[in-house]
């Protein structure tokens, strides 16, 4: 959740869960910019007349999958082979999401097998929307853009000439990282995924029933086509490898850049755009974007999709692409939205996710880690969306090739074909602390001690990166103690 309130709005406390939004008073996102319903309805359809005027309709995307019906389009989209985005376990990936605290579940998250019918090429990608509309966002972008990317690759790859032109940040972005070593496939995959990520972009801004103005979400997505992997990432959503160093030891290896708003770069663009950024008191370490002359949106990082209230000063949706070479060390790779990263260091995913009874709960096993480590690092805080995908670089074992794994594990969960994980009874927490943990850090040995009763610290209060004034009825010794 990369959106926050201004302390001048704290009646839309409620918007920022992903509450509805209604009246012709104005439009509240958790940004804490109001909109007037006439001006949002005015922007949005100057952007339809321009596209219009460019001979093309708002979903023509949606007719070329099955004749323009958007319930046809999710229907063809679950039935898809391969294709996973509700939690659940394959031979190569497990996926699993968690609703926090702070209202609906904005975090979205795919795996798509044999993707573009290449049988060794996997689509990964988690999305983590903020804003009111940012759960509404998040999925959109989870099933749009690998749709996308797929027509957009097929059609650099067969030399047919594309009708996206590049902005000036996506033709520097293709000109980055250039080197006679990368694979023949890295450039024309690269393009198309500068070319994805636009169109994505711009279909958001035109979307009818969606107000897409101060709500957005965060993207990082990675293709593996075999020992290559391209990695695209947009916000504060994060990929890190799990491989091993010369003495054999398992280490993390980050493959993205948090793309925060204080980094010099995106700093220096944004300003440059007549935007502003600044920290405020209460955190210094989060730096947001605001409006020149407004102190809204605040918005906790430099690139996302939508936030189009942000767009004409310096917010980009120019995903920073990298490439990454796999060898025999290499294990998995986490992606993850930051809901897991704010409480997790990298070294404490990769051997949680490692340590995990089976690759089926490992997912699982990350995200309930993060959860935990969420009551232990902010007690006065609401938990995040957390949104896990473990993506197993070396063949699966036979046993899992061979049946369907029906199987419940030491920590009591029963894993059914590849669809579906079933919680079951909650008493046997003690097994986890013997087979769970055999590192020596501290936090990963509490949160894998501590107990999952309802949590309950001072309800009502948001994370400090997600509220910008918190309330100060109470020291902090009053609040423990009480």
């Amino acid at each position: 959740m990369g959106l926050c309130m201004s302390s001048r709005a704290p009646a839309v406390a409620a918007t920022a869960a992903g509450a509805p939004i209604s009246g012709e008073g104005g439009l509240s996102g958790s940004s804490g910019l109001t909109i007037k319903s006439k001006r949002w309805r005015e922007w949005k359809k100057k952007g339809s007349e321009e596209e219009k005027k460019k001979g093309r309709g708002l979903f023509d995307w949606k007719a070329s999958v099955s004749g323009g019906k958007t319930e046809a389009v999710e229907e063809d989209l679950r039935s898809v082979p391969g294709r996973m985005f509700q939690n659940g376990v394959s031979k190569v990936a497990c996926l699993f999401t968690q609703q926090g605290k702070k209202g609906i579940n904005q975090d979205a998250m795919i795996v798509w097998e044999n993707f573009t019918l290449g049988t060794d090429t996997i689509f990964c990608g988690v999305f983590d929307g903020h804003g009111p509309f940012g759960h509404l966002i998040a999925k959109k972008v989870r099933d749009s853009l690998p749709l996308k990317l797929s027509a957009q690759w097929k059609a650099v790859s067969s030399e047919e000439a594309s009708v996206v032109s590049l902005d000036d940040e996506q033709v520097e972005s293709v000109n980055e990282q250039e080197d006679v070593n990368l694979p023949e496939m890295y450039l024309p995959l690269k393009q198309s995924l500068l070319h994805a990520f636009k169109l994505m972009d711009k279909e958001l801004k035109l979307l009818p029933t969606v107000d897409c103005f101060c709500s957005g979400t965060t993207a990082v997505a990675l293709v593996k086509q075999e020992q290559d992997l391209i990695i695209a990432n947009l916000g504060d959503s994060r990929a890190v490898l799990a491989t091993r160093d010369k003495g054999n030891s398992l280490i993390a290896l980050q493959l993205t850049v948090d793309l925060k708003p204080n980094l010099p770069k995106e700093a220096a663009r944004i300003q440059q755009c007549k935007g502003r950024v600044f920290a405020l008191q209460d955190e210094p370490e989060v730096g947001r974007v605001w409006l020149p002359n407004c102190d809204s949106p605040g918005l906790a990082m430099a690139r996302a999709f939508g936030d189009f209230c942000l767009k004409d000063y310096g917010l980009i949706s120019v995903p920073d692409i990298s490439y990454h070479r796999l060898s025999d060390k290499d294990e998995f790779v986490v992606l993850a939205t930051d809901g897991v990263w704010d409480a997790l260091s990298n070294k404490e995913v990769v051997d949680i996710v490692s340590s995990a009874p089976t690759r089926a709960v490992a997912a699982r096993e990350l995200v309930e880690c993060a959860v935990r480590a969420w009551q232990l690092k902010f007690p006065t805080s609401k938990i995040d969306d957390c949104a896990a995908v473990c993506l197993f670089l070396d063949p699966p074992p036979s046993s899992f090739l061979d049946q369907e794994l029906v199987e419940t594990d030491k920590n009591s969960r029963k894993i059914r074909s590849s669809e579906e994980i079933v919680p079951l009874s909650e008493e046997p927490k003690e097994e986890k602390v013997h087979h769970h943990r055999q590192s020596t850090r501290s936090l990963a040995e509490c949160i894998s001690n501590a107990e999952d009763d309802e949590w309950s610290a001072l309800e009502g209060v948001t994370r400090v990166n997600s509220l910008l004034n918190l309330p100060r009825s109470l020291s902090s010794d009053e609040q423990f103690s009480s």
